[in-house]
């Protein structure tokens, strides 16, 4: 189970984009990376497709390291631990030590 997950809201820790919040887009498990909205900006030259008829200059997220970014909760980070409640499995955060999902 992962820590942190797709829709969660996260603040970055480290690098150029720190303090930065947004939200997840996609977590890559294999590789510990997670695309997160509006941060890492790329810039991409694509050529002329069927999808994008011009072609040109694209800005797009770029993967960061899942150890660079932060769950927020309730506006604060926090760092997230697991707790058997009943037979289920949940993420909870360890600064409130309130249940996330």
């Amino acid at each position: 189970m992962q820590k942190i997950k797709k829709g969660d809201t996260v603040r970055v820790i480290a690098g150029k984009d720190k303090d930065k919040e947004g939200k997840v887009i996609s977590v890559d498990v294999k590789n510990n990376r997670v695309l997160v909205e509006g941060i890492n900006m790329l810039t991409k030259h694509t050529k002329p497709s069927m999808q994008n008829q011009n072609g040109g200059i694209v800005h797009q997220e770029g993967p960061i390291d899942i150890s660079n970014v932060m769950y927020v909760h309730k506006g604060q980070t926090t760092r997230v631990g697991f707790k058997l409640e009943g037979d289920k499995k949940v993420r909870v955060a360890k600064r409130t030590g309130d249940v996330i999902d």
